[in-house]
C-alpha cells in the first residue's frame, strides 16, 4: 500500500508526498510524487493502490495526467505484428504457431517510454531503439516473484533466443517502413546490442570422443536403435532428416555411395488430421544436400532397404513403425548414458549432440569449414564458423609452420669478390 508523509515547510505550510515500492515488492526501487494539498495527495494515494503500486496510466511525474503523442495512421504495436505473421507466406503451420506465441508471451512485453519518463502501450508509430533496447534487458534480466525472490515470474531469455525473437521484431518494424503508406520513416531495431553468443553456444555443445561414443553404443541393445545412432554420429544428418530418410533416397551404386536429404519431419499444429508430426522440406534450401557414404555406412543401409518399397523408411522401430523422438530419447537413448555414467562416461550428450560430435572428428582430420558447411546444410558458412570455428584448434601445427615460413629470415646474399678494388 502506497503511503502519505506530510512535510512541514518553514512558512508553516506542508508538502504531502505519496510513497510507494514498484510494484509492491518489499526491495522494488522506491517511488514518490509531491502534492501542495492532502485531498490531491489522497487522490493519487488511490490510483496508485489501484494500479497495483504502479504509476497510474498516463500520468507524468510533476505534471499529472498529459495527452498521450498522437501518430496518424498509427496501429497498437501487438495489432501490427500479428497481421505482420498471419500474412506471412512459405512458412507452415506450426512455424506460424511458434511465431504467434513468441508475440503472446515475448514482444507483448515491448512499452514505450517518453522522453519524460511516462511509459505508454507500444504503437508500431511511437516504439524507439531505447524502448527495443529496454525489452531487450527486461529478457536478459527476467523478472523475479516480488514476494518470493527465488521464484522467477519470466526466467531470463539465453541470448540465442534473444537474437531470434529480435529478428522477428526487426522484420515486423521493418514492414512498417515499407508500407503503403508508410506508417514509420526508419527501423528502430538497427542499432540494438544483443547479448553475446558465443559463450552460450560453446556451453551448450557437448562433443564425444570416438571412446566415449563407443561406451555408450555399448549399452545400446536394439539393433534398429544402434543402427539409428551410428548413423547420426558418422553422418552429423539432424533427427528429423535422418528419421525422414525411405529408401528412394539413396544411391547405393554411386562412388562413393550417395544419400540425398529431401524431407524432415515437423511438428504440426495441435489438433491437426495428420497428427503431432508431418513430413515437410528441410530446415533451409541448403539443407537439401547430397551426403557422401563410406562402404560401411552403405552396407548398413543396403541391410535395411532390402526387400523395401521407395517409400519406406530406412530407419524403423522394431515394430515397423517410424521412429518418434520421445520414443528413441526416453527408451534407448538416455538409459544408455545413464549407464555409461554410472560405469565413468562423464558426459551427459543429448542426441544432437552426436552432430556436433560428427563436426569434431571432421574438424579433427583437418577437413575444411566450407566442406563442413555443405556436409550439415548451413544455410550460412557464418553459422559454421560461430558454433565450431574454436574447435580448429587441430591445424595450430599447421598454422605455425606456415608463419615460420613467411616469417623466416631471408637467405644471406653471396659474397662477392671484386678484383682490383
Amino acid at each position: 500500500m502506497a503511503s502519505i508523509v506530510e512535510r512541514p515547510k518553514k512558512s508553516g505550510d506542508s508538502t504531502f508526498q505519496v510513497k510507494w515500492r514498484e510494484g509492491g515488492g518489499r526491495t522494488a526501487p522506491g517511488q514518490s510524487e509531491k502534492f501542495g494539498d492532502l485531498e490531491s495527495a489522497e487522490t493519487f494515494k488511490e490510483l496508485v493502490d489501484a494500479h497495483g503500486q504502479h504509476w497510474p496510466p498516463g500520468w507524468v511525474r510533476g505534471a499529472g495526467f498529459v495527452e498521450p503523442e498522437t501518430h496518424p495512421n498509427d496501429v497498437p504495436f501487438i495489432d501490427w505484428a500479428t497481421r505482420y505473421v498471419d500474412r506471412l507466406t512459405g512458412i507452415d503451420e506450426r512455424t506460424h504457431e511458434d511465431y504467434l506465441r513468441e508475440l503472446r508471451i515475448h514482444l507483448s512485453l515491448i512499452q514505450h517510454t517518453e522522453l519524460s519518463g511516462r511509459v505508454q502501450p507500444a504503437t508500431i508509430g511511437n516504439l524507439t531503439q531505447d524502448d527495443v533496447q529496454d525489452w531487450v534487458r527486461a529478457e536478459e534480466r527476467g523478472e523475479q516473484d516480488p514476494e518470493d525472490p527465488d521464484t522467477w515470474l519470466r526466467r531470463p531469455a539465453d541470448p540465442k533466443s534473444i537474437a531470434n525473437r529480435h529478428g522477428l521484431l526487426f522484420c515486423i518494424v521493418q514492414a512498417a517502413v515499407e508500407s503503403d503508406p508508410p506508417l514509420r520513416t526508419t527501423n528502430c531495431c538497427k542499432k540494438t546490442k544483443l547479448p553475446r553468443l558465443d559463450d552460450h553456444i560453446v556451453e551448450e555443445m557437448t562433443f564425444l570422443e570416438r571412446d566415449e561414443y563407443q561406451r555408450i553404443m555399448s549399452e545400446i541393445t536394439d539393433p534398429d536403435a544402434q543402427d539409428l545412432t551410428g548413423w547420426l554420429f558418422g553422418t552429423g544428418m539432424r533427427w528429423g532428416e535422418a528419421t525422414a530418410l525411405q529408401t528412394q533416397d539413396f544411391n547405393l551404386n554411386a562412388t562413393p555411395p550417395t544419400v540425398s536429404v529431401q524431407r524432415a519431419w515437423k511438428k504440426a499444429k495441435k489438433g491437426a488430421p495428420c497428427g503431432p508430426f508431418f513430413l515437410g522440406p528441410p530446415k533451409t534450401k541448403r539443407a537439401r544436400r547430397v551426403l557422401a557414404l563410406s562402404s560401411a555406412q552403405a552396407q548398413m543401409v543396403r541391410r535395411r532397404v532390402a526387400g523395401q518399397p521407395p517409400e519406406a523408411f530406412v530407419f524403423r522401430t522394431a515394430t515397423g513403425k517410424s521412429w518418434r523422438h520421445a520414443n528413441y530419447y526416453n527408451r534407448k537413448w538416455l538409459p544408455a548414458v545413464q549407464r555409461a555414467v554410472e560405469k565413468g562416461l562423464s558426459k551427459r550428450p543429448r542426441i544432437h549432440d552426436l552432430r556436433h560430435s560428427h563436426v569434431a572428428l571432421l574438424i579433427a582430420a583437418k577437413i575444411p569449414l566450407p566442406a563442413i558447411q555443405i556436409r550439415l546444410g548451413h544455410e550460412s558458412i557464418q553459422t559454421t564458423v560461430d558454433r565450431y570455428g574454436h574447435l580448429v584448434r587441430s591445424l595450430d601445427g599447421e598454422i605455425v609452420a606456415a608463419v615460420e615460413v613467411a616469417l623466416g629470415a631471408p637467405a644471406r646474399p653471396e659474397l662477392r669478390v671484386v678484383v682490383g678494388a
